[in-house]
């Protein structure tokens, strides 16, 4: 078992439960005859469980049962596993209530516990799954007697990786009902180690640009409040010491299995104890809890990692490939796809994508994917979302003539949905105008000339999925690109009464993910790409219905460099989007080779985003090098381990990272100059992952050279001329 309990009967501390995996402990302690649910450690390793004596329990202020007395003093300082609202802790809490006389109190102690092999589902959320073979689950069962609510602390301790999720499930077991008014889902206590923080900040098409700072005694706060995860802030927080590096010292890495509002805390207090929290954001978050009613809270993943961050980064990405993606496609190459969006934008018929997908096929892609534009009267985007019937005015002879046409060249077929919005300009719109979310009286918030349907309501669910099916069943559709365009405004139903509103922006998140579930449970070959405007929901809870995210519509090779680092500091490469487009680019009008541009989408699922009968014949002749390149190397950029090298972002000069198989055999680099220096050197890279005592080739080079070489002198890359350049290493035993 990863866990162990003792019952510590003269002690202080009466209980002690110990989670391990391979290379951390986690230790909670039932304190006092009061039964506190107390956080005794995190961190490395441990093989003893008799630590009670070396706890914040046993000095003064000690437990209430001691010195009654300082109760306040007490509740404000020990570290606890769940800190609750209004009996005296002041830092921030993770339970609010308020019961139907208006108090707001709640104070939780132990009552019983269950240990359990393997590892649950949370109805109706996504979160990470495992057999009896791969994780244990601690359940700590607690209470409030006074409201009558019944609080359970879940806990899994994976036993092979470096991984413990938590989660909460509350019932009410009292006569009347309660609001929650916050529900976060993990909070850890710990003392100060001059801590700073990580987060993943950013904007459309400059999303997770990575951030440190040090930790104070002044609250961290960040987290959305616009109804999805968000381009602005990623719901991950690590807490690093401030010597840690990406090879050595002590990393703490919490992410939130949410696709919704969040929010996420991190601060010390006036005695140096750090407090770290994640969960639902609180504003607009009130759930009424009837009696009997159960409220599960998403679940969020920890790492604990002593050895840097690149340890706590492939953890992550084993576990998510491993334990959080169902998709077939998890461990089957993606097909080479061309997106017509950057090519033809609203602009195109079924000729030109036919031209499209013959010239593509010359080049060996293999699928066309249509985007923003078939449906409706869509001939810009002002109008005609939520009317998902086929324009035959463009795709002459309907949309099965197209997909028999782009499958005879030999390409499969994919289409673009955006089923969470609603268009004012649209025959929907007209008829259900009560099923956008709206404030009465108000003067609805447009963004990109849209509203969003109201997926709180069970027929708009309903009719949202007889759309989307009646498409896919009405050809051979094989990959579905899910967008959503914009973020929540105007927080009211017509559906919800006063009472449930403030549920809504949690009951919509729920209604998407019932959608994406139904969708994958009737058609379980399909390949899903979730995207919000890019990169606005690239989030665990997404990869737990689609296997990749649309990583960016920013598909600069250059500033990719610095999106997909940051995006692969917690997710793996085989999850984010990643396409070729055409130059000067799009958005930043940057020129980069287009070798270039293909090395970067190498390490994510690989793609175009141009038209691909317009460019140069000279990038076009380029194509089928990439494709054989991206197959060759698929299986190891795909299940491979990470290792980050240099960061432009850091730097300025260049970037460099790469993949190594897990048995240590090959390894795939990418290095990537920046602007281009008079009279500079060549750059000597230091090759992280390769085994010391093993004996390497190098492509390009003659001799031959063991890991610990290749690892401590380096190599030379030589690169031609030219701004952006970019080299493939390839590295594979000898």
């Amino acid at each position: 078992m990863a866990i162990t309990y003792i019952d510590c009967k003269d002690s202080q501390i009466k209980k002690i439960f110990k989670l391990d995996t391979p290379k951390s402990s986690y230790c909670i302690g039932i304190v006092d005859e009061e039964g506190i649910v107390g956080h005794l450690y995190y961190g490395e390793h441990i093989n003893d469980i008799n630590i009670s004596a070396l706890t914040p329990f046993t000095e003064a202020p000690f437990v209430p049962s001691k010195n009654n007395r300082d109760r306040g003093s007490i509740v404000d300082s020990i570290p606890v596993e769940y800190p609750t609202q209004g009996l005296g802790d002041y830092r921030e809490i993770c339970l609010g209530v308020e019961s139907l006389k208006g108090y707001n109190a709640v104070g939780l102690t132990f009552a019983s516990f269950d240990i359990v092999e393997g590892k649950n589902e949370i109805p109706g959320l996504p979160a990470t799954f495992a057999d009896k073979t791969e994780a244990d689950t601690l359940i700590l069962h607690c209470e409030d007697k006074v409201l009558g609510l019944k609080v359970d602390l879940i806990y899994t301790a994976f036993k092979k990786l470096d991984v413990i999720t938590r989660s909460v499930r509350i019932i009410n077991e009292s006569e009347e009902s309660i609001y929650l008014t916050r529900v976060l889902s993990a909070c850890l206590d710990m003392k100060d180690r001059d801590f700073e923080t990580v987060t993943l900040h950013g904007s459309w098409a400059r999303e997770r640009r990575i951030e440190s700072q040090k930790l104070t005694h002044n609250s961290m706060i960040f987290g959305s409040k616009r109804g999805e995860s968000s381009h602005q802030d990623n719901p991950f927080l690590m807490i690093k010491t401030a010597s840690a590096f990406d090879e050595y010292g002590e990393v703490y890495g919490m992410n939130f299995v949410y696709s919704g509002n969040f929010m996420a805390s991190a601060a010390k207090d006036q005695f140096d104890n750090v407090r770290v929290t994640m969960g639902i954001h609180p504003e607009n978050f009130k759930w009424k809890l009837d009696k009997g009613e159960v409220f599960n809270a998403p679940e969020v993943v920890m790492v604990y990692s002593g050895e840097g961050t690149g340890h706590m980064t492939r953890t992550f990405h084993d576990l998510y490939r491993q334990n959080l993606i169902r998709s077939p496609y998890k461990n089957m190459p993606r097909p080479v796809l061309i997106n017509n969006w950057e090519a033809t934008y609203f602009d195109f018929d079924t000729d030109k994508l036919v031209s499209i997908a013959r010239e593509a096929s010359k080049c060996g892609i293999e699928m066309l994917v249509m985007d923003d534009g078939w449906f409706g009267n869509r001939f810009d985007d002002n109008r005609a979302l939520g009317d998902w019937k086929v324009n035959e005015e463009k795709l002459k002879g309907g949309l099965k003539y197209l997909v028999d046409e782009v499958n005879k060249l030999g390409l499969k077929f994919g289409i673009w949905f955006e089923p969470e919005m609603i268009s004012p300009d649209s025959d929907l719109y007209r008829e259900h105008p009560d099923w956008a979310i709206a404030i009465p009286g108000r003067v609805p918030v447009r963004s990109r000339n849209q509203y969003v349907l109201d997926m709180s309501r069970p027929e708009v669910v309903e009719y949202t999925y007889k759309q989307v099916v009646d498409i896919l069943q009405s050809a051979n559709i094989e990959y579905v690109k899910w967008d959503m365009n914009r973020q929540l405004t105007d927080l009211g139903s017509y559906y919800l009464d006063s009472e449930r509103m403030g549920e809504l922006s949690h009951r919509y998140v729920l209604g998407v993910y019932s959608l994406q579930e139904r969708l994958l449970q009737d058609f379980p070959n399909l390949l899903l790409e979730n995207c919000s405007g890019g990169g606005g929901r690239f989030d665990p809870g997404m990869l737990y219905y689609s296997p990749q995210i649309w990583c960016s519509d920013d598909t600069d090779a250059i500033e990719r460099l610095s999106i997909q680092e940051g995006t692969s500091l917690v997710y793996p490469l085989s999850s984010m989007g990643a396409h070729v487009s055409d130059c000067p680019n799009h958005i930043v009008g940057r020129n980069t080779p287009f070798e270039t541009r293909g090395n970067v989408a190498l390490f994510g699922t690989f793609g175009y985003e141009l038209d691909v009968t317009r460019i140069s014949e000279e990038d076009r002749n380029l194509i089928p090098s990439q494709v054989e390149t991206y197959h060759k190397y698929n299986e190891l950029v795909r299940s491979g381990d990470y290792y980050r090298i240099a960061s432009l972002r850091e730097n300025g000069h260049f970037d460099c990272f790469g993949v190594v198989s897990k048995d240590k055999g090959e390894a795939l680099y990418i290095f990537v100059r920046g602007m281009a220096k008079a009279n500079s050197r060549t750059d000597f890279i230091r090759l992280k992952g390769l085994q010391a005592d093993k004996i390497y080739t190098v492509e390009g080079f003659e001799e031959k050279y063991t890991g610990d070489i290749l690892s401590k002198v380096g190599i030379p890359v030589a690169l031609r001329n030219g701004d952006f350049v970019s080299k493939l290493i390839h590295v594979i035993e000898a």
